[in-house]
């Protein structure tokens, strides 16, 4: 495992986050509109909005799946790309982090 200081805290976190982006996915749900609404570019807009705010939460929520598996495997804290440690900081800052700065700062 990863030699940082509480990764309790980090699950703890993670698993906090995770309920949160379950929670607002679930309330976007299925985006229906009237089909004999008249103005048909603005429901256009507005599910693409939809759509695009569903995708990031999908997105941050596979994330956030990912480092709990990190933690369950051990490997949690260390960068998947280069394998150094993640320094605290960044950890803190976004605990679903799987890269190090410098190695996120090259994708």
């Amino acid at each position: 495992m990863a030699d940082h200081q509480d990764n309790s805290a980090y699950r703890s976190e993670l698993e906090k986050e995770r309920a949160r982006l379950v929670g607002e996915l679930s309330e976007i749900g299925p985006v229906e509109y009237d089909s004999n609404f008249a103005d048909t570019s603005q429901v256009t807009a507005e599910r693409g909005e939809a759509e695009a705010l569903a995708t990031e939460l999908k997105d941050t929520l596979g994330e956030v799946d990912e480092a709990l598996e990190r933690l369950e495997a051990g490997t949690y804290g260390l960068c998947t790309s280069c394998g150094e440690l993640i320094p605290e900081a960044r950890l803190q800052a976004m605990p679903a982090a799987s890269r190090c700065i410098t190695c996120a700062s090259k994708h």
